[in-house]
């Protein structure tokens, strides 16, 4: 699996979880759930008026599948738009909506739109179990989430069952070191595409980005407003990038936050990524008064030795290399989680024990402790195969091998090698090499990069705000670790405050510490 874009909202639910697995839970914490049983379940429909044609009905809001409704001051409703821009009066989808009123409403500004990432992370899930964090936005603005097209309640692309993920999990060596297990890596990537065809075909060559794009204008129109005020985090930043690119004279007030680096093709994501968490892992070694060198090499052999016995764990499945990669990148994305990334390694190092890493691996998979998966990482792989050309084969994977060690003998190969295992004989063929984020003529844009973000790292951010234009991308830099600044750091947090509720715009490279 790739690894994705945890959000700053994602990475605090995480901490919950990381919580549970710090009191010692043995099974891993019961992730969240994704709002894929939303109040607005949608397929394509045929539908005889325009798109965005008819008024929203706000409702009030159901559970989300394995969750609770969102309280009394939610409303939801889906906006119909066309499955194929190109053909707005065909076929529609719905995209499901949420909102929260502004409080104090002879004040408001408008509405705010977020995205935070993944792709496939659902807003109408997460902004209710973030909006704490956004308290003083909505102040002045209807905070406003959406399930982009193909994620949950928009007509959410499905791959596999639980079964079919969880055999896949336990059975496919993700760092492939045999013929065998690479001929069964590489089966198992071309399995899932034709499980995303089978099961979601007629989604599959509209859910790209640029068609997300085009869903939030019709949103912004939906919503009676002028201009988009959005508040991007993560993937929510190439969304946000495509969308001033489309649509610059419809830019009000942008803020992206933890950067993805719209220079970057396929290849260049997985290098990227690969010096972004051999950086954070460093940096959490300094932390813990160890040399970063001899840790990374102490963490490699401690994987090696998992991929030749893997270790056992009180619920009776094991945990594999693969299981263990990523048990060590979920606390990574939050300086606050570093303990329990302490705890996991010491388990399995001194105790020979995987409950730990099996645990944060789960919740990062969205398993539950019932063998439940979420279908974010299924929406997540559909989009990306959307908007990439490329398509790397097992011989370019493996040249990249040597590099990607170098860069990162914990991560590195995994990275490699998902390069030619993502996208894998997908039914689908990719629209751009590299997503397109010039936007002349559009209103300044805050892009913010934190120096020690491990997913999208810090240089991204830059190439964001070049991209978009001089007089268009204004940098600020946070000096800190983990993955998203704004309520983590309060000199940033003020800022984008002051930018979204007085039109303050900072000076452009800003440094926040």
């Amino acid at each position: 699996m790739r690894v994705r874009g945890r959000t700053r909202a994602g990475a605090a639910a995480l901490l919950l979880l990381v919580s549970a697995v710090l009191a010692g839970c043995d099974d891993g914490p019961e992730p969240p759930q994704s709002s894929k049983g939303s109040s607005q379940e949608t397929s394509p429909t045929s539908s005889p008026a325009p798109a965005s044609s008819r008024p929203l009905d706000w409702k009030r809001c159901g559970a989300p599948e394995g969750g609770t409704a969102p309280g009394p001051a939610w409303r939801c409703a889906t906006l119909d738009v066309p499955l194929d821009h190109a053909r707005p009066d065909g076929e529609t989808i719905g995209i499901a909506l949420i909102r929260k009123a502004a409080t104090r409403k002879s004040e408001r500004l408008g509405s705010m739109l977020f995205n935070f990432g993944g792709p496939g992370g659902s807003g109408v899930d997460i902004l209710p179990r973030a909006a704490s964090s956004y308290r003083e936005l909505n102040t002045r603005y209807d905070l406003v989430g959406f399930d982009p097209r193909g994620v949950a309640a928009s007509a959410g692309v499905r791959c596999r069952d639980d079964e079919e993920q969880e055999t896949a999990s336990r059975e496919i060596d993700m760092t492939p070191d045999t013929p065998a297990e690479e001929a069964a890596f590489l089966a198992d990537g071309r399995d899932f595409g034709a499980g995303c065809a089978r099961l979601s075909g007629p989604l599959l060559p509209h859910v790209g980005t640029a068609n997300a794009a085009r869903d939030m204008d019709a949103i912004r129109r939906a919503l009676g407003d002028e201009k988009l005020s959005y508040f991007g985090i993560s993937y929510g930043t190439e969304l946000g990038g495509t969308y001033a690119h489309l649509f610059p004279r419809n830019v009000g007030r942008v803020v992206l936050d933890a950067v993805v680096d719209p220079t970057a093709d396929s290849v260049g994501h997985a290098r990227n990524q690969a010096k972004g968490f051999q950086r954070a892992l460093e940096n959490y070694l300094k932390d813990r008064g160890q040399d970063p060198a001899a840790g990374t090499t102490r963490i490699a052999r401690l994987l090696e030795r998992i991929d030749g016995d893997p270790l056992p764990t009180s619920s009776g499945r094991e945990l594999n290399e693969s299981l263990a990669v990523l048990g060590i990148v979920a606390p990574l994305y939050a300086q606050s989680s570093w303990p329990a990334l302490t705890a996991a390694l010491d388990e399995a190092e001194n105790s020979g024990r995987g409950d730990r890493l099996l645990a944060l691996a789960d919740s990062y998979n969205g398993r539950d402790d019932k063998g439940h998966y979420d279908t974010q990482s299924h929406s997540q792989r559909a989009i990306s195969c959307a908007d990439a050309k490329a398509r790397p084969t097992a011989a370019e994977a493996r040249a990249l091998l040597p590099e990607f060690r170098k860069l990162s003998p914990v991560f590195g190969p995994f990275l490699a090698w998902d390069t030619a295992g993502w996208c894998a004989g997908w039914p689908v063929e990719g629209q751009h090499d590299t997503p397109e984020a010039s936007a002349p003529g559009s209103a300044p844009i805050l892009v913010i990069g934190t120096t020690g973000d491990p997913a999208t790292p810090y240089e991204g951010a830059r190439r964001m705000a070049d991209e978009l234009g001089e007089g268009v991308g204004v940098m600020v830099t946070n000096k800190g670790e983990g993955h998203g600044a704004y309520g983590g750091n309060d000199c940033v947090t003020s800022l984008v405050d002051a930018y979204f509720l007085k039109g303050k715009v900072p000076v452009d490279g800003r440094t926040c510490s």
